[in-house]
């Protein structure tokens, strides 16, 4: 069975990460599926918006499969991964049509990083959102990531997030500006996000389409140098270390190294 689903119900294309086994963390091919669907959108107007969304009831994407962090020998090995996120994202941002993560569950890392490169966010009351790295792998978030979360949710909050290591529930997610709704269950969520699309299916396409393009345009100006960064935690001693510690579910010992 395919890791990532995706039929057009109506005029509504649903993606669904369908690793329910693994809280549907995400594989390269998955990433790069959902890219190649974002860039590949009909453009004779039989699908007018994508909802995104995870199978098993229990996450929408729980990050990046960690055990292919094995394979990073070199600093290039790591600035080719936030690369190919970032190309990702940018696909997911540059999709002409409206994108709407219905979120049930966890949503961590790079799950967190997709659905904040939608243009909407709805969730249910079982959300868990954020970027637990401080407190498991001991890497960082790409300067276009810390951007775009910061343009959502402000600075501060990004900020507090992250240095805490504490997953953002329902309630916060909508008050801090996340998510605009959250459901009391999953079956809510899903119905919500089908209503929510065919609304947007009624919507003047190129008035959407110019909206998202141009806050798209407006946050990369705000892109930063990051490289030095990237490096600096991905070739590190703590990041090898917290690596194998999250695999082997121990708590890991952090050196500053």
């Amino acid at each position: 069975m395919s890791e990532l689903t995706h039929e057009t119900r109506g005029q509504t294309l649903w993606i669904t990460f369908n690793r329910p086994q693994a809280r549907n963390a995400l594989t390269f091919a998955m990433y790069e599926a959902l890219a190649d669907l974002c860039r590949n959108v009909p453009d004779d107007g039989s699908v007018r918006a994508i909802v995104l969304s995870g199978a098993g009831g229990k996450a929408f994407a729980a990050g990046t499969d960690m055990t292919q962090f094995r394979a990073f020998d070199t600093a290039q090995d790591a600035l080719d991964y936030e690369a190919r996120i970032d190309a990702v994202l940018d696909a997911v941002e540059r999709c002409p049509v409206p994108t709407v993560a219905a979120i049930n569950g966890a949503c961590t890392g790079g799950g967190a990083a997709i659905a904040a490169a939608c243009d909407l966010r709805i969730a249910s009351a079982s959300l868990k959102f954020g970027f637990p790295i401080a407190r498991t792998l001991g890497n960082c978030l790409a300067a276009a990531n810390l951007a775009r979360l910061s343009a959502l949710m402000g600075a501060g909050r990004v900020r507090e997030m992250i240095f805490t290591a504490r997953l953002l529930e329902a309630e916060e997610a909508q008050a801090c500006g996340l998510i605009t709704e959250f459901l009391h269950d999953e079956a809510a969520l899903m119905d919500r996000a089908g209503a929510l699309a065919a609304h947007l299916a009624k919507m003047a396409p190129l008035t959407l389409r110019a909206t998202k393009e141009a806050m798209r345009r407006n946050q990369a100006a705000a892109r930063a140098q990051d490289s030095d960064l990237i490096e600096l935690c991905y070739m590190s001693n703590d990041f090898r270390h917290g690596l194998e510690a999250f695999l082997a579910k121990e708590k890991p010992q952090w050196t500053g190294t």
